[in-house]
């Protein structure tokens, strides 16, 4: 029995032309043309290969007037039949997504991306309608589920009763990207992930969540930022991130201005002063081992106020001249400097960096800090959600960043045999992950550290899931990285371009429903769905907290009493609850 049995009714046309990728079908009359419709799938039967087709999608669908007849309509001397027989080209435009047929090696009907040959002119091209699609979806539905590394996402819009999966493998580990403007279901789409992986034993997914929206979900373990009035607090929940986690680059980005003349002194007397109290650390603590390899990166407790104290001295140091008491080589030079440590230093909102725990500067702080990120042995632990609403906007990048940073290089120092993979989903990915050019120092350091992430995070087992309704302004080197995308309704020119660039050439029409798709339905193209496919994403059963309010009918709704008074308490202690 033929894997596909088509009749005369099917049949669209045949192929008239071939490029790669593309196939121009002739369709003999307009009732045959009725039969395409844009996004459709047609089957191409290779000639002389059995029980092979090649599966497309219809691209474009034209209908044209030979121009040498539509100039002899003002031809006087041509009469009314001649007009009437003009001859009309009916033609349809193909993308190749794949082939579909019998494989003897695996002994069953199989669907692949790979295309070994393309079709020859002539051969017969058939719409997949009726019970032909659904043996193919079938096929598609069958292959995409099976082994156990099969993500449900939803339904193909093709075809209702088909689900579409992912190959889990493949979208993780290549990096993905779920992009859509606001309303069109992008939290949706990233619960319903969430919700399948949370059922792994020993998944590991770190949600970064900049607005709370997730920290509803019954099967995740929430992290926050602490605010103001928590810092003499703590608790399995909070996550502080003390001054001493943050890098070379990381700590200049914070306290030293650039563009000062005397900012190449800064950082030597600031790294110099760093330095010497993560040596006074180690040697009071008898780690000779690190004492005789680390570097200024390596995350050493030091005292802050000590290396202060050695810059404001530096700053005010009189020295014995030729001629009597002189000023000092640096005196002078940080004070600017130490304006800006102090200020730091003095504001609560930087608490959860300058004001931790006593408990949090002790040597083995980092390794409780790392076991809180990325374990996922106990209860409720493969899904950790970070609340970043308390970081200040000014520092957000940065702070994002440094967790980031953290997470990749314990995996990259963590051995080989006991690595776990895991995953960072970005959400909101525009607001810390812009083009790095002509940014700010706080910005660019936050931008390299997913950027190396990106490029080399899969050979350790970190994966990157950007999550943003404006692509356009997310790093393009960070986003180029990304070959699997899940793409929303778009309705922004600059954002719909932006997409376009990470589809392969040959897929660029399908971006045409970007601005039509309704939501919750995805565009999805990449290594891990086998079909470029319009899908309808399953609604998770848990909702994350949706930012969209309904105005009309809240407005309509009786009032209660919004007490200001307490806002405005909440707006002095920086504290939302």
């Amino acid at each position: 029995m033929a894997i596909l049995d088509f009749d005369i009714s099917s049949k669209l046309g045949t192929v008239r032309e071939v490029d790669t990728r593309k196939v121009s079908v002739l369709v003999e009359n307009d009732e045959d043309l009725k039969k395409a419709r844009v996004g459709q799938l047609v089957a191409i039967e290779l000639s002389g290969a059995s029980e092979i087709w090649l599966i497309s999608i219809i691209e474009k669908v034209i209908r044209f007037v030979g121009q040498h007849d539509i100039e002899n309509k003002n031809n006087d001397d041509k009469s009314d039949s001649d007009v009437l027989s003009e001859p009309v080209i009916n033609n349809v435009r193909l993308t190749l997504v794949g082939t579909f047929g019998w494989v003897a090696e695996k002994g069953k009907i199989t669907f692949t991306r790979s295309i070994s040959q393309v079709p020859g002119i002539t051969d017969n091209c058939f719409v997949l309608l009726g019970k032909q699609l659904e043996t193919f979806m079938s096929v598609l539905s069958a292959t995409g589920k099976k082994g156990e590394h099969s993500l449900e996402l939803g339904n193909y819009i093709i075809d209702e009763t088909a689900k579409a999966f992912l190959d889990g493998n493949k979208f993780f580990q290549r990096h993905a990207a779920i992009l859509g403007s606001t309303g069109s279901g992008k939290s949706w789409t990233v619960a319903s992930i969430l919700e399948q992986a949370a059922k792994l034993p020993t998944s590991n997914l770190i949600v970064f969540d900049l607005h709370g929206e997730y920290s509803n979900l019954s099967y995740t373990r929430r992290l926050r930022i602490p605010g103001p009035d928590e810092l003499d607090t703590s608790s399995d929940e909070l996550l502080y991130l003390p001054y001493w986690y943050l890098n070379a680059e990381e700590m200049q980005s914070m306290f030293i201005d650039r563009s000062e003349f005397s900012a190449h002194n800064q950082v030597m007397a600031f790294q110099d002063a760093v330095i010497d109290q993560k040596k006074n650390t180690l040697k009071i603590l008898g780690k000779k081992d690190v004492l005789n390899a680390f570097t200024l990166d390596s995350p050493v407790p030091f005292d802050l106020d000590k290396v202060i104290q050695t810059l404001n001295d530096m700053n005010e140091e009189m020295i014995q001249g030729t001629r009597g008491i002189k000023q000092g080589q640096f005196f002078g030079q940080f004070s600017r400097l130490l304006t800006r440590l102090k200020s730091r230093l003095s504001d609560k909102r930087y608490g959860f960096l300058f004001s931790a725990p006593k408990a949090e500067h002790d040597y083995n702080a980092m390794a409780r800090t790392v076991t809180k990120l990325m374990d996922y042995s106990t209860e409720n632990a493969q899904i950790k959600v970070i609340d970043f609403s308390e970081v200040p906007s000014d520092i957000l990048p940065i702070i994002v960043g440094l967790v980031a940073r953290i997470i990749y290089q314990v995996q990259f120092w963590t051995d080989h045999e006991k690595r776990r993979p895991l995953a960072l989903i970005c959400d909101e990915a525009h607001l810390y992950l812009p083009e790095k050019f002509g940014k700010n120092p706080i910005e660019t350091r936050a931008i390299e550290a997913f950027e190396r992430i990106a490029k080399e995070g899969r050979k350790y087992g970190v994966s990157l899931v950007i999550v943003s309704q404006r692509p356009s302004d997310v790093s393009t080197t960070i986003l180029s990285q990304c070959n699997n995308v899940i793409s929303l309704r778009l309705t922004n020119g600059a954002d719909r371009s932006t997409v376009s660039k990470l589809m392969p050439e040959s897929l660029e029409s399908l971006l045409e429903v970007l601005p039509i798709m309704d939501v919750g339905e995805g565009l999805v193209v990449g290594d891990a769905v086998l079909l470029p496919s319009r899908i309808r994403i399953n609604k998770p059963k848990e909702e994350p907290l949706s930012a969209t309010i309904d105005f009309w009918t809240e407005w309509m709704k009786e009032a209660e009493d919004p007490n200001f008074e307490k806002s405005i308490e909440n707006m002095r202690k920086q504290r939302r609850k």
